[in-house]
């Protein structure tokens, strides 16, 4: 009777593992292309390459956003701030933007600086608008233009409708699980990562 009582409790340990692990499935594999793309530093870099060997935490952003964005891009921060301060490492923070035309590398760069971003394993990514269509494409993310405004100067402003994504990428570069990048839990993702960051 004592060993029942002893053994249903670690059973029941066992499948609440098994839960958690099977809430991360494979839903896709990021290493079938490869996209070269620009950073904050206008240093090429390629994705998802550049995840190699790490947990990847991607956001989709453009910096003109007036809402979403800034609430996704907080978010990652304090995933980054969380992860540090339990000492959890082999993450790395990717931001990708749709907004090709505005979004260049120094204009990723002011965002990421006026925001106080720790940027040693956090990357601000751009490209042509042909790689960053269809890498969104790929990940799943829809992003078009919607309401603008024109000023008697001719500057243009205008606003994407898009996909509220941030995205976990295991260590092989695969996509693993898609979180409300605006709304996302940082103790359901936290505790993802550290399940990716111990296989």
């Amino acid at each position: 009777m004592k060993n029942k009582t002893v053994t249903f409790p670690l059973l029941l340990l066992l499948l609440l593992l098994s839960f958690c692990k099977a809430e991360l499935e494979e839903l896709d594999d990021f290493n079938s292309k490869y996209y070269s793309l620009l950073n904050q530093d206008s240093t090429v870099v390629e994705f998802p390459t550049l995840l190699e060997g790490n947990v990847g935490v991607v956001g989709y952003i453009f910096t003109n956003c007036p809402d979403i964005c800034p609430l996704t891009t907080n978010n990652m921060r304090l995933i980054q701030k969380q992860l540090s301060e339990e000492n959890i490492k082999g993450v790395k923070f990717v931001s990708i933007s749709f907004d090709t035309d505005t979004d260049k590398p120094s204009v990723l760069k002011d965002f990421a600086e006026v925001r106080n971003l720790d940027l040693t394993n956090w990357e601000f990514l751009t490209g042509k608008e042909q790689t960053i269509k269809e890498l969104m494409k790929q990940v799943g993310v829809v992003a078009f233009v919607g309401d603008s405004t024109v000023f008697d100067d001719g500057r243009k402003s205008y606003y994407f409708v898009h996909t509220d994504r941030i995205q976990l990428i295991d260590k092989n570069g695969i996509l693993r699980k898609n979180y409300i990048g605006s709304k996302i839990k940082i103790e359901e993702i936290i505790a993802d990562i550290k399940t990716l960051t111990e296989d």
